[in-house]
């Protein structure tokens, strides 16, 4: 085991973060942000809070901010966020959502406020309530811009839990495999995940031999065999951030005889450098959709191009899931900082399947990639 110290986001980051939000929310006419329980919270304070039905909510309006919690929870609170930041409590007797109506500057009258995506409809519909004359509207175009662009300090905490992930996938392709279940080792990485130093193991995709061409498998009680292939997708949160990586292992059980077959090594080849390429084609100011064009064409020159049934990749910081997502129909343009997978795959219903894929960084003259283990077809003894 080889557990990094994990650093921590400075206050000056949340400092600057919520001043960079009030300003682009003034300059888009916004009187008030209303931020929920979620990554967004989290992003903006610090403060991982727990998702009850009792209001937790920021709200920030004419460049103040003030973070409401039920009285209870002001405690954890208090801990969790840098000091300056306003915290208001309530009452159990109190209603919270007037309390964040109340904040909206000007009473509300004809406001626009601008809500997080993650906002509940309970909360949502008695705030709208205490402001029949606001108009709202998704608070997401201004928190995208955002959160895409990872901070020094995010992008260091996705590296170390890029690299934690790789030790668990080098264990578990070293370990033993045939005879037990998908459910058992699946187990196995969830401890190993934690073992290495993330908060939690949060998935663990354990797909054996036509369980592989299921791209989200999860993990039976299928008895791994010899002579088949794993694919092997994993992840959790490491200080707050997310790490996401898959390899494709292939089990002899100590018998060469039993390798891979022609057919799936030349799949793997196909895949292989369609991942590559994919990954060299990042650079900033190209579009996502791009990165998803390199990966589909090689595939599709292949073969295999209806086997390929997924996006490329995906954004991934506070959630495993966010933007920019790397498919057909994404003009955004990539930017340093932006930090996303590239994971194509090829999948043979009933048969088997593969997928390669890492995190990536999109640096100031080309990709940085974050995972270092072999992207070559592992066989192992198992």
């Amino acid at each position: 085991m080889s557990v990094a110290v994990v650093p921590s986001i400075p206050a000056d980051l949340y400092r600057s973060r919520l001043s960079r939000l009030a300003g682009r929310a003034a300059d888009a006419g916004i009187a008030a942000v209303m931020v929920a329980v979620g990554p967004d919270l989290e992003y903006l304070t610090g403060y991982r809070a727990m998702p009850l039905e009792r209001l937790t909510m920021l709200v920030v309006g004419a460049g103040e901010a003030t973070l409401i919690v039920p009285r209870l929870e002001r405690s954890a609170a208090r801990a969790g966020v840098i000091p300056e930041l306003t915290i208001r409590t309530w009452e159990e007797t109190e209603s919270p959502h007037r309390v964040a109506a109340s904040l909206v500057p000007a009473g509300g009258e004809a406001a626009r406020v601008a809500v997080s995506e993650q906002l509940w409809a309970f909360h949502l519909l008695r705030i709208q309530e205490a402001l029949p004359n606001a108009a709202f509207q998704m608070l997401t175009p201004i928190l995208r811009e955002l959160r895409m662009r990872k901070d020094p300090p995010e992008v260091e905490l996705l590296r170390l839990a890029a690299r934690a992930a790789d030790r668990v996938v080098e264990q578990i392709a070293a370990g033993r495999l045939v005879g037990r279940t998908e459910t058992d080792v699946a187990r196995e990485v969830r401890d190993r995940l934690v073992a290495e130093g993330h908060d939690s193991g949060d998935f663990a995709i354990v797909a054996s031999g036509p369980n592989s061409a299921s791209p989200h498998h999860e993990a039976s009680e299928r008895v791994i065999q010899a002579g088949e292939p794993i694919v092997l997708d994993i992840g959790g949160r490491l200080g707050g951030y997310a790490s996401d990586t898959t390899r494709t292992l292939w089990v002899t059980g100590g018998d060469p005889a039993r390798g891979p077959d022609p057919d799936f090594r030349r799949l793997f080849d196909v895949l292989q450098a369609a991942q590559d390429e994919a990954t060299g084609a990042v650079r900033p100011g190209i579009a996502c959709e791009r990165i998803d064009t390199v990966a589909r064409g090689i595939i599709d020159a292949g073969g295999f191009g209806p086997n390929f049934i997924h996006r490329t990749g995906h954004g991934i910081g506070l959630e495993v899931h966010e933007e920019p997502y790397v498919v057909s129909g994404s003009d955004t343009a990539l930017e340093p900082g932006m930090a996303f997978s590239v994971e194509p795959g090829i999948y043979l219903e009933g048969r088997y399947g593969a997928r390669i894929e890492d995190i990536v960084v999109c640096g100031p003259n080309g990709p940085i990639v974050l995972n270092e283990t072999s992207r070559d077809l592992r066989v192992v003894d198992g």
